[in-house]
């Protein structure tokens, strides 16, 4: 794994100033839309098994899993403390055997759990316990088990807190959790900003590696080469940040993953493990 360094600058003035929106239920309360924002987070994560999910025509595999939320509407925290695997797969239209249906409940559970007994139940309190911190919010989350995304690399700890950050950024994006610290966060180091990076010649990868990626080999979550990828994009993107001068990894984020789901980025296999990190 490399940066191609020279690519970075010229990389950096293609990039647009705004991103996307974040995901939002519409005509909510302040409190439904925090634990929307929330929920949604707390399963964002199985990338490596979504070739295995029943999608519906034209969605991804988070897409799915956010779309069949959104039509069910947030739990609350009391409902998540005691919530099961069938009623999960239900709502997310898979098989309740399917592994990740296992795994979601646990984090919804948890999430549940930790909402119910720390901040009255409430998601709104779990927010502004922040107070108007993004770097705070994802620190909070990071300490969670179902949260916590550390690996090891060459005897290093490298925390990378995937969606304890996605979370922050998202509420802020959303207008429920404004902070001014946003600039603090980090990429979102998943499997898809590193494959968008690798098409548009910011990171070059190992041929033997890109080889066992289109071939559609899993990689071990935790491996050398699985780090790399996730550490090295989270490195480039700082450097676009620092080459643009006005923007930050939020929106650099943001704008690099809705840029995956266009035909040129799908159309190639992108690294795959079977984690809850990303």
């Amino acid at each position: 794994m490399r940066i191609v360094e020279a690519a970075i600058d010229h990389y950096a003035r293609t990039l647009p100033p705004e991103p996307p929106p974040a995901p939002d239920l519409e005509g909510g309360t302040l409190e439904q839309r925090a634990a929307f924002s929330l929920t949604l987070n707390a399963i964002n994560f199985g990338s490596g098994w979504f070739p295995t999910l029943r999608k519906p025509s034209g969605l991804s595999g988070y897409r799915t899993i956010e779309a069949g939320l959104r039509a069910r509407g947030p739990w609350t925290a009391a409902e998540l403390t005691e919530i099961q695997t069938p009623e999960v797969a239900a709502t997310f239209g898979q098989d309740p055997e399917h592994e990740l249906m296992g795994l979601f409940t646990l984090a919804l559970r948890e999430l549940g759990e930790r909402v119910t007994v720390e901040y009255f139940g409430r998601f709104l309190g779990l927010v502004n316990t922040a107070e108007g911190s993004a770097e705070r919010l994802a620190e909070t989350l990071a300490t969670w088990p179902t949260w916590r995304d550390v690996s090891s690399y060459e005897g290093h700890v490298v925390p990378l807190f995937k969606r304890a950050q996605l979370a922050a950024a998202d509420l802020h994006l959303a207008g429920i959790a404004p902070a001014e610290d946003i600039g603090r966060l980090t990429l979102f180091a998943d499997n898809l900003v590193p494959h968008v990076l690798r098409l548009d010649g910011v990171l070059e990868f190992d041929e033997r590696l890109v080889g066992r990626i289109d071939a559609g080999f899993l990689l071990e979550h935790g491996s050398p080469e699985e780090v790399e990828i996730r550490a090295c994009a989270l490195t480039a993107v700082e450097m676009l940040v620092e080459a643009r001068g006005d923007t930050n990894a939020t929106v650099v984020d943001n704008i690099l993953w809705n840029r995956g789901s266009l035909p040129r980025y799908k159309a190639r296999p992108r690294h795959r493990a079977r984690t809850t990190a990303y």
